[in-house]
């Protein structure tokens, strides 16, 4: 567990969720078992890549806030200790609570100057998409027509419209190239086969019912973030104002301490959280969780409609219309994640 997954569970410490019940793992049609063993290398060298920058970029803003507070701690400790006093006997140690501000200081910049010079957010946000859409070829594969002559290797160029969903990348463009006669071969006539029709929309429900958990627990996870960050920092700040009129009466230095670390430290919680969008991922998520069980819905009821209906190509078109619409929410699920974190960098903190 890195370190900003191991502050938010600092934070959520007593809180437990009710985990959805993730039912089977989603079986692939056997037509596309090939296609989705050789595509499986680079998603997850992609996908690799876009956890690691993700840790970074998320652990760096969190480190740079908290940090920022522990620095102020620093300046303030040795006044409250007593040890800037010339008659304590630690008064010569007063000088390294000075050190360790300078080195708290450092550290947040160290963190700045990497993330911005390594660009974590933008490798984070490069792969992280790259890798999504990756994962997706294999099911978007049975929407391309690869009989229509066109020099466009980019599979999502060739079903939806860029402008709207996701902008061609040149990686993707790359490993649908390699896979086009892969892709060519397994879903040639597929649709003129009742099972491929069926399995492939049971596969699709089985992948939107895991994003739809994902989102679920996505939900819950920032609304009680939020909430638990919420209620602490009302804590620190009433404690602050607690101090500060017990400080009309007693002149003591820890009411000073309280006065000063208290609100720094709230103060960095809710610039943490705000940077994290927790508030908008919690909401974004709680409507994908709707959108997504409704496109569920027009699967099954897609599916049914081709299972009764007096012509085969007609329901399948139907169950066709149906995946390439539950894949375009997808899709513009994601683009709306890209800007939603993509204005926060880590010079915001």
């Amino acid at each position: 567990m890195v370190l900003h997954q191991q502050i938010q569970r600092v934070l959520l410490l007593g809180l437990r969720f009710d985990a959805p019940n993730p039912g089977p793992p989603p079986r692939a049609p056997a037509r596309l078992a090939t296609l989705i063993s050789a595509i499986a290398p680079a998603h997850r060298a992609f996908d690799e890549r876009a956890v690691h920058y993700g840790h970074r970029y998320r652990s760096g803003f969190w480190s740079i806030y908290l940090l920022s507070a522990v620095a102020v701690l620093c300046a303030i400790l040795p006044l409250a200790l007593g040890w800037d006093n010339r008659g304590s006997t630690l008064h010569p140690y007063a000088g390294w609570w000075a050190v360790a501000e300078v080195c708290v200081i450092a550290g947040v910049s160290t963190i700045f100057w990497l993330g911005h010079r390594r660009d974590w957010q933008g490798e984070w946000l490069r792969t992280r998409t790259t890798a999504e859409l990756t994962w997706y070829l294999p099911l978007l594969a049975p929407l391309v027509d690869f009989e229509r002559g066109t020099e466009d290797t980019n599979w999502y160029t060739r079903v939806f419209d860029p402008g709207e969903h996701v902008e061609s990348a040149a990686e993707v463009a790359a490993i649908c190239a390699r896979n086009e006669s892969l892709a060519r071969a397994a879903v040639a006539h597929a649709w003129q086969d009742p099972a491929f029709v069926a399995a492939y929309a049971e596969w699709t429900i089985a992948i939107l019912h895991q994003q739809r958990n994902y989102h679920l627990g996505i939900a819950q996870k920032q609304h009680a973030l939020m909430h638990r960050v919420h209620r602490i920092n009302s804590c620190l700040f009433g404690l602050t104002a607690v101090a500060a009129l017990a400080h009309l009466l007693l002149h003591t230095l820890w009411l000073s301490l309280i006065t000063t670390f208290f609100p720094a430290l709230g103060a960095s919680l809710h610039g943490a959280l705000a940077q994290s969008e927790a508030y908008r991922l919690s909401v974004t998520s709680e409507r994908l969780v709707r959108e997504l069980q409704l496109s569920v819905e027009r699967i099954e009821a897609a599916l049914a409609g081709a299972a009764q209906g007096a012509g085969h190509m007609a329901g399948a078109a139907l169950v066709k219309a149906s995946i390439e619409d539950a894949l375009a929410l997808i899709l513009e699920e994601h683009q709306d994640w890209q800007m939603l974190v993509r204005p926060h960098h880590l010079p915001l903190a």
